[in-house]
């Protein structure tokens, strides 16, 4: 049986915490900054988890 093969896109978005729960990057803190808030974008750079409805998907790009 063929392995199975992770996406590699998924592999540089994702991460996996040790509880089994998955960090994402937020959106929308690439470019055209200057009309955003200092808060906005200071909230922005924290990471955040991927919704519950969404984890299977990315598990199974994953490879999980």
């Amino acid at each position: 049986m063929p392995k199975v093969k992770t996406n590699s896109a998924a592999k540089k978005r994702f991460q996996l915490t040790a509880t089994g729960k998955i960090k994402r990057k937020r959106a929308f803190k690439n470019h055209i900054l200057t009309k955003k808030a200092k808060k906005r974008k200071r909230h922005l750079a924290h990471p955040a988890l991927v919704d519950v409805t969404q984890v299977h998907r990315v598990k199974a790009l994953l490879a999980k």
